[in-house]
């Protein structure tokens, strides 16, 4: 089939936003550095843009890809006036590769991927330096888009994912796929980050936007290459706990950004086909028996999907729930959730008692939705100045703008 040269720029670009980090990932292998991984992916793709209209795309544009970013690294290292014996090395270990059968093509790009996503959620590097550098490396984001998301300076996301390489690098953290007796706990380090990026853009945590759609979209894109590079129960809990909360976006906001509770959502709105695909997912994951938090988590939310109306929920299985993720991961804020799903089943005086009691510990005292819930059931009890001084703590903590209009219109009702 004849492509002409706006047809051929359309699909590099296609592979770019596609296939752009399995070649990176491969080169971060073959390279044994970031930087310049990063910098032969370009000059590969800036390649394809020279040559592949007039010879055409390659039958296999990948492995072209992950070629030519080998050979021009070569060149660039063979460039440098002063390289050390390092370098040197490498670029000589490459020159021979090259007459060799491309093995690295044979050995699988899919672990490539997985070693990335391993390395670059390593529990040796920093917390907000694993998301961070997951966003840039695994998923393509630039500095600018994963410091809009996170509402901080393109800067201060530049130099977390700088001082990561740096901390890869000097801690000679090695770049593969765990050991299997590693693999759990360095699971758990992955399964936290993708849930950490999609709770950012499930709810943000400041800001005049409720949601941060490319986050959560990020966060749903990992958790399938996961489960596709590594089937794991729990990396299906996790993303199943994702798609069907996801299912929800359309109807968590009014046409105007106002934030809509579940109670009060349209659930017509609620995608049917997601919550399909997440039930089936969560059924996969329990059948196993081997499940942990993110499962149980998951399988609360589709309890919620499944029930036609809010007071069609089958509130006593969720708190049932509840009870088993207590026991697996004892917190806090799961107690808090079981406090509201008590207070929908057995009312809200049961829910309060719960709240009070959390509160009484020295626990959430900073976090703005144990307020909110307190000046709910308050309300609803008609308990009227303990729910406004509920609403006006959690109005003080917090930041996001469609929760502030939220709780600020509940105080208006209460006539404040």
């Amino acid at each position: 089939m004849y492509l002409n040269n706006t047809d051929i720029n359309t699909a590099i670009e296609e592979i770019y936003r596609t296939g752009s980090r399995k070649v990176l990932a491969t080169l971060i292998r073959l390279l044994g550095d970031f930087e310049l991984a990063e910098e032969a992916l370009h000059e590969a793709f800036a390649a394809a843009v020279e040559q592949w209209p007039r010879e055409g795309i390659p039958d296999n544009p990948t492995a072209w890809l992950v070629s030519a970013g080998k050979f021009k690294a070569i060149d660039n290292l063979r460039k440098r006036k002063r390289h050390t014996d390092s370098v040197s090395k490498i670029a000589l270990e490459f020159e021979n590769e090259t007459e060799k059968d491309e093995d690295w093509y044979k050995e699988g790009m899919k672990d490539d991927e997985l070693r990335l996503i391993f390395t670059c959620c390593h529990p040796a590097l920093p917390a907000d330096a694993q998301i961070a550098l997951t966003l840039r490396e695994v998923c393509g984001l630039t500095t600018e888009e994963i410091a809009r998301a996170f509402l901080t300076s393109p800067s201060t996301i530049a130099q977390r994912i700088v001082r990561a390489k740096r901390k890869i690098r000097d801690a000679n953290i090695p770049y593969e796929i765990p050991a299997q007796s590693d693999l759990p706990d360095r699971l758990d380090s992955v399964h936290r980050v993708i849930y950490l990026v999609f709770n950012e853009g499930y709810s943000a945590s400041a800001g005049a936007s409720l949601t941060r759609t490319d986050l959560s979209s990020e966060a749903i894109r990992l958790g399938r290459i996961l489960i596709e590079l590594l089937p794991d129960t729990e990396a299906m809990g996790l993303l199943a706990m994702m798609i069907l909360h996801e299912s929800r976006r359309p109807a968590r906001t009014s046409d105007n950004g106002d934030l809509v509770l579940l109670e009060d959502q349209d659930r017509s709105l609620w995608s049917k086909e997601l919550i399909k695909e997440g039930i089936e997912l969560v059924n996969r994951a329990l059948s196993s028996r081997r499940f942990g938090p993110y499962t149980i988590q998951a399988a609360i939310a589709a309890v919620h999907a499944e029930a036609p109306t809010a007071d069609e929920t089958d509130w006593a299985q969720i708190v049932g729930l509840y009870d088993v993720l207590l026991r697996v991961e004892p917190s806090p804020v799961i107690e808090l959730n079981r406090a509201v799903a008590v207070a929908m089943r057995d009312g809200p005086e049961e829910g309060l008692k719960l709240i009070d009691a959390i509160l009484e510990r020295g626990e959430l005292s900073d976090y703005h939705l144990i307020y909110s819930a307190r000046a709910d059931m308050c309300r609803r009890l008609g308990r009227t100045e303990e729910a406004r001084e509920s609403y006006r703590r959690a109005l003080d903590l917090t930041q996001q703008e469609p929760e502030r209009n939220f709780i600020e219109r509940r105080m208006e009702e209460l006539g404040e």
